[in-house]
């Protein structure tokens, strides 16, 4: 890759007002879903773009904002959709970008499912420390938390509560895998750092679910390289980064997909046992107020 927009950047002679859009990062790799290989290019867009996809391998260049608005489906990753353009698995990268202040970024990628890396969004964040981008706190949204907002289908549920400080607190149970278990874990912006705390949390599945979801046509990307799987026997692919990394994951794909709210709702958002859907779901509740 052309370092020079990196220098120009670091030097402060290259800003998104003097150039529609400056390369920040880009990386390849393989889907879990799909198992396809595709690239991602994100670069710097103007002030008041927002962060947006733009599929590369289609004819038509469209433009696929990621917002509440265009989410498609939410089976087992978050997928955005604008007319016949769609792109999968957005969350790892939207909740790096997002976590770290981009809030104007264009998004190419060739193909439609974002590459799941290592599982986690770690590279994603190294990947934005070494452009030299200026990163900040998480953008807040005008969008006023005033009272208690929850989704729930069961046991599971996602709400937001009125709080004086960003804060999102996770919490999941599997009581039929020991090394899961019951765990939780809280993250305030403000205090710990995203990107070593948060972002290196690996995606993780069940051994005993893996056959069900690849006849079912998923997970065709996934491996003990990309995710961590657990049986009921323990870990078939230990060490874990934390001893709660379940619980962060999952947190980081609740920061993934709230952030298609354009800025975060000042408010602390508790998820228990929770799913991309439901996270969805929350965030049209909190726009439809």
């Amino acid at each position: 890759m052309n370092n020079e927009p990196f220098d120009k950047l670091k030097a402060g002679l290259l800003t998104a007002k003097q150039k529609p859009t400056t390369k920040v990062l880009k990386l390849s790799g393989v889907g879990l879903h799909s198992g396809q290989e595709t690239t991602v290019t994100v670069s710097l867009a103007p002030p008041g773009s927002g962060r947006y996809f733009i599929r590369t391998d289609l004819d038509e260049k469209i433009k696929i904002p990621a917002t509440i608005t265009q989410v498609k489906q939410t089976t087992l990753s978050t997928e955005l959709a604008q007319g016949i353009a769609s792109v999968r698995t957005v969350e790892h990268l939207l909740a790096a970008l997002a976590a770290t202040g981009i809030e104007d970024a264009a998004i190419e990628i060739n193909g439609a499912e974002v590459p799941l890396l290592d599982g986690s969004a770690q590279v994603w964040c190294d990947a934005i420390a070494r452009s030299g981008i200026q990163t900040r706190q998480p953008a807040i949204s005008e969008l006023t938390i005033t009272e208690p907002l929850i989704v729930r289908h069961g046991d599971s549920f996602v709400m937001a509560m009125p709080s004086p400080e960003l804060r999102f607190s996770y919490g999941i149970d599997f009581p039929e895998y020991n090394a899961i278990a019951n765990q939780w874990h809280s993250w305030q912006p403000q205090i710990v750092d995203f990107a070593t705390e948060i972002a290196p949390a690996r995606t993780f599945g069940l051994a005993e679910q893996l056959e069900q979801l690849q006849q079912a046509g998923l997970i065709k990307g996934g491996s003990l390289d990309n995710a961590l799987v657990c049986s009921r026997d323990g870990w078939l692919n230990p060490p874990l980064r934390f001893t709660n990394e379940p619980a962060r994951h999952k947190l980081l794909d609740l920061v993934g997909d709230l952030s298609l709210l354009g800025g975060f709702p000042q408010a602390h958002f508790i998820a228990y046992k929770a799913s991309h859907k439901l996270h969805i779901e929350l965030a049209n509740k909190i726009i439809s107020r």
